[in-house]
């Protein structure tokens, strides 16, 4: 009996020293990521240039919101909500959003609340009673008894009040591209909620606070948003466990983890951009769906010299590629393929894709392994060739060249037969330097709005359009080249299409149009892109907004980029963009003041990536600014920005030509 009974106590000494180094080691995991965080804070503050983008700060912000959510009741939980609302104070020094001040308040405000006992607790009434006057605040002295909870018909009013606004909201689709709009149904929900957190209504108002706040990302695009719906509605798993809600909120957190991509379209555009001094940050990406990839289909286009294929998946995959020599024996020709690792074909997508030109016979798709997707293009002939991915959403691209692709001397066939000329040459014809063909792209389109104007109502796709025509119409009268727009409507285009369509038409020349954005009041000016490694972070941000993409996927592609850039035309394109950049900023300042010239800038565009002849992305303004929002949208200032690109154009033909007939010109 004593033996049974020693054994026995051994036994619960054993669970409950398991139980403790169990807590002791979460405590340790808990203490390295706040530490972690502090760090984030630590290189933060030593970055004055960072300090001015909200996504650093969110960044950090989230790391100490992690502690605490980690372990709500332990150790570190308050010390991780404070430095959460310490960093939300501080980023409003540079944001000026009063909801950044509401926000460091709602979590102060918590800490008082739970943590009553906490060092942190005192820390936290301290920085309410230094935020009273600047944000509407909860005060919750110690000594002071608990103010009488609202009735609850008051707070059902208040409760159907929100939902009319939501009502009012949902059918009106101007209004959804509006954050205000949005702010003031969220707020009325979460005011439900805060007013009495124990009574009836107070699971269904956190519930559509959250929900609302997610639904606000799809038109944003802001994580930050995204990130609040999902804290609101993790709020209402945590404390209502037995309403009907915390079903609710577990279903949309569930359908957010496995959302596909959001494009930037219908951006929200705040009350005043001008009150905001970030620049337009760039979307980050979609969390995975779960379980394997799904290659959800093959896209290609061609000419005799090039081939661009696309192999289009629902997220990020490991992948390798091979080249297998002509097999005779087993009459299987050159092939290139690809394996995608833990993939999935999916259902609809189309096995065999028949391409038939000069370099390739057929693309095919099959289930390699159960968890290995390949696919195989089958080669008649090809010089080289690049194999490279591109986020947002998640694809890989396949550029083939044939023999001399990438100077594009293809004979090139007319679109129709004309009769011979008899009058004067064209100033292309007089300099036979086979700058004939020109590609104009005008950016965004379609679902793709591109950055918001200034102005309500303007968008980037649409300025971008009408200079592409302009600048098209300009150039076939002045210089008598042929010009081909990627788009001529508002429509999509993905960014690696633009390219194909390029290089597939033979292009001479490839000029890509563009508004920049920038909430700063002091953001304006003109600037022209090469692609190249990206230099200075400011130019990282510009290419992750145009790549619709994070900062984060821009510098994994910059270390692949290295390898890509051995065909592309470096040189010549800086010297494009060098005489186009002079010519617009030139011929502008002749008719406005206020024109900053930014200069010729590189950075790795998606767009640009894989153009086979010297290719530029020009930035004609802030669409942000009042002033150049105002100017871009004038007809009178599209002909001198088309105006003065079609001089650049015209001063790199001369030159070109100058260096092909000196001695030792290589052209």
């Amino acid at each position: 009996m004593i033996c049974r009974k020693r054994a026995s106590f051994v036994m619960i000494l054993g669970c409950v020293a398991a139980v403790f180094f169990s807590c002791a080691s979460s405590s340790a995991n808990l203490k390295t990521r706040f530490f972690e965080a502090e760090n984030c804070y630590a290189d933060l503050s030593q970055n004055p240039s960072r300090q001015q983008y909200r996504s650093y700060w969110q960044r950090c912000i989230n790391a100490f919101l992690d502690v605490y959510e980690q372990d709500p009741a332990g150790p570190w939980a308050a010390a991780g909500l404070y430095r959460a609302g310490l960093l939300y104070t501080e980023m409003y020094k540079h944001s000026y959003r009063s909801a950044d001040l509401q926000e460091a308040a709602d979590l102060f405000n918590r800490i008082v609340h739970r943590f009553p006992d906490s060092a942190y607790s005192a820390r936290a009434k301290e920085q309410l009673a230094g935020l009273s006057g600047k944000t509407t605040v909860v005060k919750t002295p110690a000594t002071a008894p608990p103010s009488p909870s609202p009735s609850e018909d008051k707070i059902k009013a208040r409760y159907f009040e929100a939902e009319g606004c939501y009502s009012d909201l949902a059918n009106a689709p101007r209004r959804q591209k509006y954050r205000s709009y949005w702010q003031t149904c969220i707020d009325g929900f979460y005011d439900v909620y805060k007013s009495d957190p124990t009574g009836p209504w107070a699971a269904a108002g956190l519930y559509m606070a959250g929900k609302l706040q997610t639904e606000l990302y799809k038109h944003s695009y802001r994580q930050a948003d995204q990130d609040r719906g999902v804290e609101l509605l993790q709020q209402v798993v945590r404390e209502f466990p037995q309403s009907a809600y915390n079903e609710k909120a577990v279903a949309v957190l569930g359908g957010i983890s496995g959302a596909s991509p959001l494009v930037v379209s219908d951006a929200v555009s705040p009350d005043d951009p001008a009150d905001d001094p970030y620049c337009m940050p760039p979307p980050e990406t979609t969390p995975a769906p779960p379980g394997p990839a799904i290659v959800e289909g093959l896209r290609f286009w061609s000419n005799p010299a090039y081939t661009r294929v696309v192999i289009d998946t629902n997220k990020q995959v490991e992948y390798n590629h091979n080249l297998l020599k002509h097999d005779p024996r087993q009459g299987k020709p050159q092939r290139l393929y690809v394996d995608l690792a833990q993939s999935r074909l999916g259902k609809d997508m189309s096995r065999s894709i028949p391409v038939d030109d000069n370099l390739l016979k057929d693309i095919r798709a099959g289930q390699f392994t159960t968890d290995t997707v390949r696919v195989v293009v089958d080669i008649k002939s090809f010089e080289d060739y690049d194999v490279f991915y591109l986020q947002n959403p998640f694809r890989i691209v396949i550029d083939v060249r044939g023999e001399n692709g990438d100077k594009a001397q293809v004979a090139r066939a007319p679109d129709e037969v004309l009769p011979p000329s008899t009058g004067p040459k064209s100033l292309a014809e007089q300099l036979s330097l086979g700058v004939r063909r020109i590609v104009i792209d005008a950016g965004h389109g379609g679902k793709d709005g591109g950055a918001p104007g200034y102005r309500k109502g303007v968008h980037e796709k649409a300025v971008t359009l009408s200079l592409a025509r302009k600048l098209a119409d300009q150039i076939r009268r002045e210089i008598g080249c042929e010009v081909i727009l990627t788009r001529t409507s508002d429509t999509f285009l993905t960014l690696e299409e633009r390219t194909a369509i390029a290089n597939t038409r033979n292009a001479d020349l490839f000029i890509s149009i563009h508004t920049n954005a920038c909430r700063s009041n002091n953001a304006y000016g003109i600037e022209t892109y090469i692609l190249n490694i990206a230099t200075d972070e400011e130019a990282m941000e510009v290419a992750a907004r145009e790549n619709a993409t994070s900062t984060k996927n821009i510098s994994d592609l910059q270390v692949i980029l290295q390898d890509l850039m051995q065909n592309t035309k470096i040189n010549e394109s800086s010297r494009l963009a060098g005489f186009v950049q002079g010519s617009l900023v030139g011929n502008l300042k002749k008719s406005y003041s206020r024109i900053k010239d930014k200069g010729v800038k590189q950075a790795p565009f998606y767009v640009l990536l894989g153009a086979q002849m010297p290719a530029v992305l020009i930035e004609t303004g802030f669409i942000s600014d009042k002033t150049e929002c105002g100017r871009l949208i004038d007809g009178s200032y599209q002909d001198k920005v088309c105006e003065g690109i079609v001089r650049g154009i015209k001063e790199y033909m001369r030159h070109t030509k100058m260096a092909a007939f000196s001695p030792g010109g290589d052209g």
